[in-house]
C-alpha cells in the first residue's frame, strides 16, 4: 500500500538509475529525494522527484525583493544543486562557492568586496556549523555583510547558527532551513497522495 519513498543523504543520486521516470526539476537538478510509486494494473513504475527545491523556493521567496537578484551559494552537494535550481527558477542568477578551484566556481578567496556587494543573498549548504560543530561556519568576510544581505543557512540545529550568528552581526538579514525542512515534507506528502 505504500505510496512511494523519501531518500535522504547519501542516496539522492544513487537512486536515479532505478526511476522509470524523472520530474524535470528532479532532472536538471541530478538528485531525487522523494519516489512516487505509480501502479497501473499489475504494473509497478517509480517517479523520482527533488522535494528541496519546492521547500526551499517555498521558504525563501517572501524574502526576495528587487534588490536581491544574485546569489552566492556556499558548497556544491546535492542541496546546493538544489537551491541552484531553485534560483534559476526564480530569476535569480546564482554563483556557487567552494574551497576548491573549478571553472566557473567562485572560491572563498574570490569573495571580494565588488562580490559581496552584488550578491545581496548567501545560502550556506555545507554542513559547517551543524551540531555538534557549532563553532564553525564558512569563511566568508562578514564584515562586508549590510542590512541588505539575506544569508539564509539550509541547517536548523542549533536554531542560530555560528554563519547566521555573524551575519546578523553586520545587520543582514538571516533564517534557518527548518521551514525548508517542514515545506519539503509537506511537498513529499502532495507528491505521493496528487492523482496522475
Amino acid at each position: 500500500n505504500l505510496c512511494g519513498l523519501n531518500v535522504t543523504i547519501p542516496y539522492k543520486e544513487l537512486v536515479i538509475p532505478y526511476m522509470d521516470e524523472m520530474d524535470d526539476d528532479a532532472a536538471k537538478i541530478g538528485a531525487v529525494n522523494v519516489i512516487k510509486f505509480i501502479r497501473k494494473k499489475n504494473d509497478l513504475k517509480f517517479k523520482g522527484y527533488n522535494s528541496d527545491i519546492i521547500g526551499f523556493c517555498d521558504s525563501i521567496r517572501p524574502l526576495l525583493n528587487p534588490e536581491r537578484e544574485k546569489a552566492l551559494i556556499l558548497g556544491t552537494g546535492g542541496a546546493a544543486k538544489a537551491v541552484y535550481q531553485g534560483f534559476i527558477n526564480m530569476g535569480i542568477t546564482p554563483s556557487y562557492v567552494s574551497r576548491t578551484a573549478r571553472p566557473g566556481i567562485l572560491t572563498y578567496s574570490d569573495l571580494t568586496p565588488e562580490v559581496m556587494d552584488a550578491h545581496k543573498i548567501i545560502v550556506n549548504t555545507t554542513p559547517l556549523g551543524m551540531y555538534p560543530h557549532i563553532d564553525e561556519c564558512p569563511d566568508i568576510p562578514y564584515n562586508l555583510l549590510t542590512p541588505k544581505h539575506l544569508c539564509y543557512d539550509l541547517l536548523y540545529n542549533p536554531d542560530i547558527t555560528l554563519f547566521m550568528k555573524k551575519a546578523a552581526e553586520h545587520g543582514a538579514e538571516v533564517k534557518n532551513g527548518l521551514e525548508m525542512l517542514l515545506l519539503q515534507a509537506f511537498a513529499s506528502w502532495n507528491i505521493w497522495n496528487e492523482q496522475d
